[in-house]
């Protein structure tokens, strides 16, 4: 009988561009070992937050499910299969590998303190694990500095990248083939469950309809929505649209299955520069880039500061400690603050699992500064609520608007008035999310 092999699948829901499957696949290869694919699906992860509501929401379970869906599917076409747990995952996958004698596990690593935890604790019970870093734009052997001495600024980081003329990694490609099953294991007799979608995920008003086939969360609609997007024109002005605050055409909507990893940032990349060298390059596509490398620097600021980005001062020391107010806090999440444009987003986001990046850091503005609220409660809510939720990202951008991050203007506070002159003058976004009419 031949020996098994965990391949975890973690936020890297895809066949293609995918460093952990491939190092699984190669490590079976050479040792004659069957491979067993595995992932986590569940109402949190592993449990309630400190501020009372669970870590992963109706809307990421949906989206989640809806990837998990389609890489099983895309492992069973290849002969293998994916088994789907639930509950506390690391126990869970600890108890699996002594079940069928693994002889290891791989998995992606994630810099991030709780992801972090899980591959020690199954580290602890005697598991064998090889984590993989990938899901970023460069390799640490890429970049000019030690992980530990990336710049803090962005466009430090920026300038040092553009400079030097860094250029991400080739994708990997899809396996042809797969190892097989173990025998000893028996297959999942019902795939992972997706056709239960909360009302929101249909909704016509929303910027991002994952209850539709064209923005399901798995990886084929992911990259035939990344064809479609750099075969139109929305790429040359995107950077003249992408502070709108509502549509499907305004930005490129990459990001919710960048965050659950059925897309890979380098597969984005190299597709963008294919489609620069055929068409030309553009203000929106290089602001297209732009943004990417803010997500990268956001991810090497995690790995870089861990823990720090997690705490109430971030990484100022004299910085003042948040405050919490619980009735305040609930009313902010509800949309019930007073103030129309922010409650319009919150009722935007509760209902469908998504917000513009405008709106997200309006809000996230007045929660601290206009409500004086904690910023790490937010960060929470938006983990819960959006399908793309990415831990970089959303720690990194939520202790940049609390001044207790990277930004060295020390946070920023964004005029309410302003921004709802500039952005929706005559109301027509805070109609659309009107009290009555978010469903």
């Amino acid at each position: 009988m031949a020996g098994v092999l965990i391949a975890w699948f973690r936020n890297d829901l895809r066949l293609h561009d995918n460093p952990a499957l491939q190092r699984a696949i190669a490590r079976c290869h050479r040792d004659g070992l069957s491979l067993l694919p595995v992932a986590w699906h569940g109402p949190s992860a592993p449990g309630a937050t400190r501020w009372g509501f669970d870590r992963v929401g109706p809307h990421r379970q949906a989206f989640r499910a809806q990837a998990l869906a389609g890489l099983g599917q895309a492992l069973r076409d290849r002969g293998s299969d994916l088994m789907v747990c639930h509950g506390a995952f690391a126990q869970v996958l600890a108890d699996l590998a002594r079940q069928v004698r693994a002889v290891g596990l791989v998995a992606q690593a994630i810099d991030a303190p709780e992801e972090q935890a899980e591959l020690a604790a199954l580290r602890a019970q005697g598991l064998d694990v090889d984590a993989v870093e990938h899901g970023g734009l460069f390799d640490a052997a890429q970049l000019p500095w030690a992980p530990e001495a990336v710049p803090e600024v962005f466009t430090a980081f920026r300038q040092g990248v553009e400079r030097l003329g860094l250029k991400p990694p080739a994708p990997l490609p899809v396996p042809a083939t797969l190892p097989p099953w173990p025998d000893s294991v028996p297959r999942p007799a019902v795939a992972v469950a997706d056709g239960l979608l909360p009302p929101g995920a249909t909704d016509g008003r929303s910027s991002f309809p994952y209850g539709l086939p064209a923005w399901r969360g798995d990886e084929a609609a992911a990259r035939e929505h990344l064809g479609r997007y750099l075969a139109s024109d929305r790429p040359s002005v995107y950077k003249a649209t992408r502070n709108a605050l509502t549509g499907r055409d305004f930005a490129s909507h990459w990001s919710p299955w960048l965050a659950n990893g059925a897309l890979s940032v380098r597969q984005v990349v190299v597709e963008l520069r294919a489609m620069e060298a055929e068409r030309g390059a553009s203000d929106g596509s290089y602001w297209l880039w732009f943004e990417l490398l803010w997500r990268e620097h956001f991810r090497w600021m995690l790995r870089r500061h861990g823990r720090a980005l997690f705490r109430t001062q971030g990484l100022r020391q004299s910085a003042p400690s948040a405050a919490y107010d619980a009735e305040a806090f609930a009313r902010w999440c509800e949309g019930r603050t007073g103030l129309p444009l922010v409650d319009a987003a919150m009722r935007e986001l509760r209902h469908t699992g998504f917000l513009s990046n405008r709106l997200r850091q309006i809000v996230a503005s007045a929660l601290i500064h206009e409500l004086r609220g904690d910023w790490r409660a937010g960060a929470a809510w938006f983990e819960a609520c959006l399908i793309d939720f990415d831990v970089h990202s959303n720690q990194g951008n939520w202790a940049y608007i609390a001044g207790v991050g990277t930004d060295p203007r020390g946070g920023r506070h964004f005029n309410l008035d302003r921004q709802t002159r500039e952005h929706d003058p005559d109301g027509d976004y805070q109609r659309l999310w009107a009290a009555g009419a978010a469903g």
